[in-house]
Order: structure tokens, then sequence, then C-alpha cells
């Protein structure tokens, strides 16, 4: 099983809970609740982000046809920083931990399959943060370029120079060169 057929279950709404649609710049978890559901975007976008002292710092992005979780709070059951939140008016399909958990422990392939994906989301992570302590702009731009080019088409520009840590001159700048 791949990452694919696990969409694909999705979309059959074998795992699914329920829809819902969050407006534009409306919330689907805050700072400091604990969610420990998985969310399948059916069309729309969303954004992970934590906020510090100074401004809210994007961390990840969803749009059409992602999978999205605060996984800290999904694994750990407790409260997270994280919030999602609504770039525009997005529908997901919820998929509660319980039924997921379930569904991965009736067999090895499903297991198998949710191992990869967290090891993808680690390697995801480290590459990111790989990308922020080392690269130049223009470098963590061609690199998110060239691994999420449907990014640039989904995401306005003040979020995606938020993620790469850039003004959004600087990302428009990048983009025209």
């Amino acid at each position: 099983m791949k990452p694919a057929d696990l969409i694909e279950l999705i979309k059959a709404n074998k795992l699914v809970e329920k829809e819902i649609t969050v407006e534009r710049n409306g919330f689907l978890k805050t700072a400091g609740s604990t969610d420990t559901n998985i969310y399948f975007i059916e069309e729309g976008s969303l954004r992970v982000f934590v906020r510090d002292q100074l401004e809210e710092r994007t961390i990840r992005f969803g749009y059409q046809y992602n999978i999205l979780v605060s996984l800290d709070s999904f694994l750990t059951g407790k409260p997270s920083e994280f919030v999602i939140q609504a770039i525009k008016r997005t529908r997901v399909k919820v998929i509660p931990k319980k039924g997921f958990m379930d569904f991965i422990s009736r067999d090895e392939n499903h297991l198998k399959l949710w191992i990869k994906i967290l090891e993808d989301l680690v390697i995801q992570q480290i590459e990111r943060e790989k990308d922020l302590l080392t690269a130049s702009p223009k470098e963590r731009f061609e690199r998110v370029l060239k691994r999420s080019p449907a990014l640039f088409q989904e995401i306005p520009n003040r979020h995606i120079a938020n993620y790469l840590r850039m003004t959004p001159e600087t990302l428009s700048r990048l983009k025209k060169s």
C-alpha cells in the first residue's frame, strides 16, 4: 500500500467520520487545543503556524488532496500550540485517531503505510530545518519551488514568504529572477 492508496480510501469515505467546511481565515485548530484528527483536504487550502512574541511563523501548508494533522497533538493526545487556519474556504474530511489506529492495526501493510508517512514527514522536517539554518533565501526559494511547484499556485505570496522566512518583497524579486 502506498500513500496514494490511503488517499483513495479516504476519498471513498472508508475512514471518514464527517466532512466540515472552514470559511476563509477560519480556524480548524487553535493554539492550546488538543486535536487528534487527521484532515484530508477536499478543496481549499490551509496553513499551520505557531505564534511567537513578534509574529506568526508558518511551518506547513495543505491544499487539495493533501493530508494535514497537528502531529504532536495527534501522537500525544495533549494540547499543541499549532494553529490550523483556512487560507481560503476549505472543505476537509475528518478522520478520527481511533478509526485510523484501528485501520493501521488491522493489516501489516496499513501499519507500513503509516510508518512510511511518518518517515516522509520527518525527512521533510529535517530538510526544512536545514534550509532555514544554512541556505540563502534564493536557495530556500529554489528548493521549495522544486519540491512543491503547486504551492505557488495555491498559496498567497505573503504566506509563502513567511514560510521561507523572508519578506514578500524578497520573494517577489526571487520569483522574477
